[in-house]
Parts: C-alpha cells; structure tokens; sequence
C-alpha cells in the first residue's frame, strides 16, 4: 500500500516531529510505501494566489509544486496529516493545503445533477489524521467543538465522498510525563505495522 503522509510542524524536535517517525517505522515494518509531503521542509506557500483560483475554477493547478503534490495523491491508498492544533485549528500552511491543493478536478468534482460532490481519488481508501494538542480533551470536545473532526472529517473528506476517515487525538501533550508520551508513540507504532 501506498501512504501519503502530510506533515506540517516548523519545529524539527518537535513531538509532532516523533509521531511521524512512529508512524512511518510502523508503516515500513509493515511493507508500505512511504511517500512523505513535509510542508515546512519543502516550503509549501499556503497562500492562494489569482492565479491559483483562476487555476481552481478552471481545474488545472498551476504552481509546480502543486502540481506535483497532486500527482502523488492520486497515487496514494491512505492519507496521514500530522499537525499541532493551534488556536483550536490546523496551522495555516496545512488549512494551505487543503485549499491548494484538494481542488476539483483533483480530489473532487461536483455531482453532474448540481447538488453533492464525488470523490476523484480512485486509489484512496482511507484518511487518518493525527494531532497534537494542549488543552484536555473534555475541554476541547465540549468548550470548543472539535472543530478538528469538523473542519477536516465532516466538512472536507465527508463531504467529498471519501470514506474511512479517523482522528487521533494527543491531548495535554506538554503536561503529560514522558513515560506517557513514549507510551503513546509505540502504541501509534504497532497501530500503523498492523495496517492493511
């Protein structure tokens, strides 16, 4: 199986930094190919130029680097986004992203009876996305909403058309003892070797 991984964290030792190398030892025991899009590193701009919308309606990217991220989507069979929340969202180069790069005539196009959308990555089977937090998880899921599962699950891949979506959720993370923490790493480790 193919893995696109998205990963967007500025800070090399950051924790975010250790869950994608948890995730990605996980998937190669596993025999997976590992196809890795870290933002920062490759210096993805999030910001959507004139001539990126223009390229938006007319579905055709125009941004090389864009053009080549979507290339190796439609390869991919599962997709993996790594981020820290912030202010209770995606960073703004992974929100980028999502607008750049998940376009129509990418990852979706518009139901031909005018209402819905389809999805247009044959090969996606699945999407899991992996966040790092501060605040509890009570306080996040009833003060604030999750918005994670409802900006990224319900309002960009649910709505695409695309199925087997999951959220794993690292609450409290600069709080929590490091025993913890190791704990959490290894147990992201097993998950990803046991993927099929």
């Amino acid at each position: 199986m193919r893995v696109v991984i998205v990963f967007n964290h500025p800070y090399e030792g950051s924790y975010a930094t250790a869950i994608l190398a948890a995730v990605t030892k996980g998937l190669k025991t596993a025999g997976h190919e590992v196809d890795l899009m870290h933002l920062d590193n490759d210096g993805f701009n999030p910001v959507m130029s004139s001539a990126d919308l223009k390229g938006f309606v007319e579905h055709k990217a125009v941004d090389p680097q864009v053009i080549d991220y979507n290339r190796r989507l439609a390869e991919a069979n599962h997709l993996v986004f790594i981020f820290p929340i912030w202010w209770d969202l995606m960073p703004a180069t992974t929100k980028g992203f999502i607008d750049r790069v998940l376009t129509p005539g990418v990852a979706y196009d518009h139901h031909p009876r005018g209402f819905g959308l389809i999805p247009l990555l044959e090969n996606l089977k699945g999407v899991t996305i992996i966040t790092t937090m501060n605040k509890p998880k009570i306080m996040y899921s009833l003060l604030i909403g999750n918005l994670i599962s409802k900006a990224m699950l319900k309002s960009v891949f649910k709505t695409m058309g695309y199925k087997n979506l999951s959220w794993i959720s690292f609450n409290r993370v600069k709080t929590v003892g490091q025993e913890k923490r190791v704990k959490w790493l290894a147990g992201l480790e097993s998950r990803f070797a046991k993927m099929k």
